[in-house]
């Protein structure tokens, strides 16, 4: 007898592990199919809002990408140069900076191809080097800061036309309930909360982009300014 009602109270707990399991899943799934429900509720302006998330993600994974590698650690390639040049190998450091696929490389190489002319003429082309690679590792980081500016707006465009939307139901109703109030209260507070978010990530992507190309123009500026020191040591 004991152990028939040790046996019926675990077949019950079971059941019970089991429903409560369930139930979970149950509520899980509910949650974010209201969830993606709450989305739409936003209305068209949620169309373009995620156009421009899909944008300034995409925009951000390849300039980090590419601002990565630019930023790859290439130190011992000036005193490569330095050796080579000591050394009367120019050609060989000239062909050290093609090997090497970095914007300080591609800069200082246009430098070493100018040794023999006036230190100003060595200047003025690392110089203009300089700005072609940094403008090539700003491109489009520019568009990032416009989505910052942008998606705000676009939620904010959301709330007039979800207040607007209030107004039309409250007056072909007669009667301010909350089946009358809130697909506009839907429209109103979705778009907005949804465009500060994607406002505030482009905001804070734009700036880590930033800081990472400042970081490589330092670089480029300090080996500029060490490269022209080596040609303009006694015996150069």
């Amino acid at each position: 007898m004991i152990l028939l009602q040790a046996n019926l109270q675990d077949t019950v707990q079971n059941l019970a592990d089991t429903a409560q399991t369930v139930t979970t899943a149950a509520v899980k799934t509910q949650e974010q199919i209201h969830f993606i429900d709450l989305l739409f509720r936003g209305g068209w302006v949620m169309i373009p809002l995620a156009l421009l998330a899909f944008l300034g993600l995409v925009i951000f994974i390849e300039r980090y990408l590419t601002v990565r590698k630019a930023s790859k650690d290439d130190s011992n390639l000036l005193f490569q140069i330095r050796q080579n040049i000591k050394d009367g190998r120019l050609e060989n450091a000239i062909a050290l900076c093609k090997n090497t696929p970095s914007p300080l490389a591609r800069m200082l190489e246009k430098g070493l191809k100018r040794i023999g002319r006036p230190i100003k003429d060595i200047e003025g082309a690392i110089e203009n080097t300089g700005k072609l690679e940094v403008a090539k590792l700003e491109k489009n980081i520019g568009i990032l800061g416009i989505i910052a500016g942008i998606a705000p707006m676009l939620g904010f465009v959301g709330t007039i036309i979800g207040v607007i939307t209030i107004f039309q139901r409250v007056a072909a109703e007669g009667a301010i309930e909350i089946g009358t109030i809130s697909d506009g209260l839907y429209t109103k507070m979705i778009t907005s909360a949804t465009g500060l978010i994607i406002g505030i990530m482009a905001y804070v992507l734009y700036h880590i982009l930033n800081m990472m190309v400042e970081k490589i123009i330092l670089k480029m500026e300090t080996e500029a300014i060490e490269f022209i020191d080596l040609l303009e040591e006694p015996g150069k």
